[in-house]
């Protein structure tokens, strides 16, 4: 039997960040949801409303002897902008702001680890705005969010990191 683990992410509007991650050998299941935030049950309009508190986020389940967690912070870090604060590209509002919600102590310390490395290094040329908090409460968003792009026959939607 596979070991499975659990990570989530959130770097702006879920559908481009789950697909991202879609394509990570390794990856075992994506799930698209809110998490980060204060209300029960939302739906995408409480989030959409920012009364939520909650980022749009993606449960990414996993096979660690396949892929690392190391690496699904690397796929992280390339399929959205960590410098921008509540925001990617035209997606305005803290439900895209980037986060990782982290669910065992190891996965706070290497994601902390990390964003140190890759500050001190400068590879983003600003400030990482990525919060790490625990991943508490996950609500899985409505059918017709979950494998979107897959659906709509699109392979990504990604925004082009600003300078």
């Amino acid at each position: 039997m596979t070991e499975r683990q659990v990570a989530t992410f959130g770097g702006g509007c879920f559908w481009g960040v789950e697909a991202g991650f879609r394509k990570c050998d390794g990856v075992l299941e994506t799930v698209v949801g809110y998490a980060g935030g204060t209300m029960e049950t939302p739906t995408y309009e409480d989030v959409c409303s920012g009364a939520s508190g909650h980022a749009e986020v993606v449960r990414v389940v996993f096979d660690p002897a396949r892929v690392s967690y190391r690496d699904l912070l690397e796929t992280f870090w390339t399929i959205h902008d960590p410098t921008q604060r509540n925001r990617q590209g035209p997606d305005v509002g803290a439900q895209y702001r980037s986060i990782i919600l982290y669910h065992t102590n190891e996965q706070r310390d290497e994601a902390t680890e990390v964003v140190r490395a890759l500050t001190d290094c400068g590879r983003f040329g600003a400030a990482i705005e990525t919060e790490i908090l625990p991943v508490g409460s996950f609500w899985r968003a409505e059918d017709y969010h979950q494998n979107y792009l897959e659906k709509k026959g699109q392979a990504v939607c990604r925004i082009p990191r600003e300078t």
